[in-house]
């Protein structure tokens, strides 16, 4: 079986500086439509929760989208909607049964390719039918994300962001979607020529996809990850490399000061220190831990 991540195991580095960059919700205005039009609809149908669906659209918003969990790969973030709802009182009032994902905590637990394709090896080896369930609606919402995520452009001064960088730095896209979804969007918007590799959840872990792309070529003060998700953050701390944060519900303005300020300092080298602290600490703010029915 081939390796899914040898295009990033196999990187030719062309310039000194590498970026990695994160797409739905940093590069794309695509998290709010994905998740309230694509992924809550199949969580609510494929698990049957319509007798709670008030409350499981609630818990998924809050997952995926407005905190510290924002941006994390498809089955944790399940995982943790079930979770959240298992301990809400309204749940518990209504005597609702909420189905037992022992076997996709798991899965979860020894997989790092969290993806279909390692899932229905799975599946294949097992038969398990909570795993055969969490296929069945992975499949569903990546059909609805083919049919309904369309035209979304990329957020102003990304594409000018990108063009500035292409003869300075390699680039690669660094994400928890599906890498066909991946392909569709940046080739749509007419940004793929710009990125050396799209890596997607088949290839590994955020944590694991800079790895392989950094592995031997690059100084980690000369590589920077772009994101919008604490899970980016952690991904570039865990590499020891620099970050630059897409503030959420900020990300035009965010994008202007990576343009017009921070590829500035990042090739100077005076980005490392106050300045990355500063972004960081001001990203922290915007995304909460505790749910706001928990407040």
């Amino acid at each position: 079986m081939t390796d899914p991540a040898i295009k990033l195991k196999t990187l030719e580095k062309s310039h000194d500086f590498l970026i990695g960059i994160d797409s739905d919700g940093c590069v794309f205005d695509t998290m709010e439509v994905k998740h309230k039009e694509c992924f809550i609809p199949n969580i609510i149908n494929e698990w049957d929760l319509q007798a709670i669906s008030k409350y499981a659209r609630e818990a998924a918003e809050f997952v995926n989208l407005y905190s510290v969990s924002r941006g994390i790969n498809r089955f944790p973030a399940l995982v943790k909607v079930f979770d959240l709802l298992a301990d809400r009182p309204e749940v518990k009032k209504r005597n609702f049964k909420l189905p037992n994902l022992d076997s996709l905590r798991a899965w979860i637990e020894e997989e790092t390719k969290l993806a279909n394709p390692a899932l229905e090896e799975k599946v294949k080896g097992t038969g398990d039918l909570t795993l055969k369930r969490a296929l069945k609606w992975s499949r569903a919402v990546n059909d609805s994300v083919e049919k309904i995520v369309r035209g979304v452009p990329p957020f102003p001064y990304v594409r000018e962001s990108l063009e500035r960088l292409s003869p300075l730095a390699d680039m690669i896209v660094v994400s928890a979607t599906p890498t066909d979804a991946l392909e569709r969007e940046w080739t749509e918007h007419k940004l793929k020529g710009l990125v050396k590799v799209i890596a997607g959840q088949e290839m590994g872990t955020k944590k694991e996809c800079l790895a392989y792309a950094i592995f031997d070529r690059y100084q980690k003060e000369r590589v920077l990850m772009i994101g919008d998700a604490p899970g980016d953050l952690r991904a570039a701390k865990e590499n020891g490399i620099l970050f630059y944060p897409i503030n959420p519900g900020h990300e035009d303005i965010s994008w202007q000061r990576f343009y017009e300020e921070a590829i500035d300092r990042l090739m100077q080298g005076s980005y490392k220190g106050a300045y990355e602290d500063k972004l960081i600490e001001e990203f922290k703010a915007y995304l909460p831990a505790t749910p706001p029915w928990k407040a």
